[in-house]
């Protein structure tokens, strides 16, 4: 077994499901905010233990201030130049939100543990981001993305040099039973079988893409996938645009989505019923394991 292979194979089911059983509940600005808060600290909690440089990027939505979640790893060569790994920690008002989204903040998590102590080229920064559901009941209006847009506007102005960002958004609800259904206008058939990870990136992100399902095969991780490149940032086909990647595009930058698809496959969609319990922790550890390949690649591991 190569030391890339190691690396991968370090990924834990367990570990990922126990992010998922400790995040579970609603996290909500309004129905859960104890919660919502408690679900930054864990992130916080998590990222500093294993030696990240820990910030936090704050930002004003309505009377409230709000913060995302950063631990970064400094890049031995260029470390002016940043791949990040993104994925929201609140959900809506009526959901616990295992798949929706402890299931992506689990993957980033043991993303960040299994590379603690690994050396890049680059800069990696593993971000808990806050705010991406629409609003809810009793709120004003129903922008979505507030904690990615205000993010990807200081990026923006801060002038950092991102590479690319991966975003994981519901990556655990998965098997050979399930039914598929594609998003109306979409340019290609989805299979009738959600057994896959849909890998979502615009034109300028292609190569991402293209180096997501590279690791896979070249690794033999047994993921099906299904690559969607979308025309400029998506425009025409608005549910490839529903997270946090989507902000980054709108910027110049490039990202992917990772998803199982959300509503076109679970019943479980912002429901009550979206418990660990409904979910495929192997299949999630498989787009993780993928995941990192990428991030491998992009940020240049220091095989020594």
């Amino acid at each position: 077994m190569g030391a890339i292979e190691e690396v991968l194979q370090a990924v834990s089911s367990e570990r990922i499901g126990g992010h998922i059983r400790n995040l579970e509940g609603v996290r909500h600005p309004i129905a859960a905010q104890e919660a919502l808060e408690a679900a930054a600290d864990y992130v916080w909690s998590q990222l500093q233990s294993w030696g990240y440089k820990m910030s936090v990027h704050r930002f004003r939505d309505g009377e409230r201030e709000y913060r995302n979640i950063i631990g970064t790893r400094q890049g031995t060569r260029q470390p002016e130049k940043r791949v990040i790994v993104i994925a929201h920690f609140d959900t809506v008002s009526t959901s616990p939100g295992a798949n929706d989204n402890a299931s992506g903040v689990a993957a980033m998590l043991e993303l960040a543990r299994t590379f603690r102590r690994l050396k890049f080229g680059k800069s990696v920064q593993y971000v808990g981001v806050n705010l991406e559901e629409g609003k809810g009941e009793g709120e004003e209006g129903s922008q979505i993305l507030r904690g990615s847009t205000a993010l990807a506007e200081h990026a923006r102005a801060s002038g950092w040099e991102i590479e690319g960002v991966v975003n994981f958004e519901e990556i655990a609800y998965a098997g050979e039973m399930i039914k598929q259904t594609t998003p109306a206008g979409l340019p290609l058939e989805l299979p009738e079988v959600g057994n896959f990870i849909a890998v979502v990136g615009n034109e300028q992100s292609a190569g991402m893409v293209k180096g997501y399902i590279a690791g896979i095969e070249r690794h033999r991780i047994p993921l099906p996938y299904q690559p969607l490149i979308v025309p400029g940032n998506g425009e025409m086909l608005p549910d490839t645009r529903r997270s946090d990647h989507a902000p980054f595009w709108d910027r110049g930058y490039r990202a992917i989505m990772l998803t199982d698809t959300a509503n076109f496959r679970t019943p479980h969609y912002h429901q009550p019923s979206d418990t660990l319990e409904t979910l495929n922790i192997p299949f999630a550890t498989e787009v993780c394991r993928a995941a990192g390949c990428l991030v491998l690649d992009m940020a240049g591991y220091e095989h020594s």
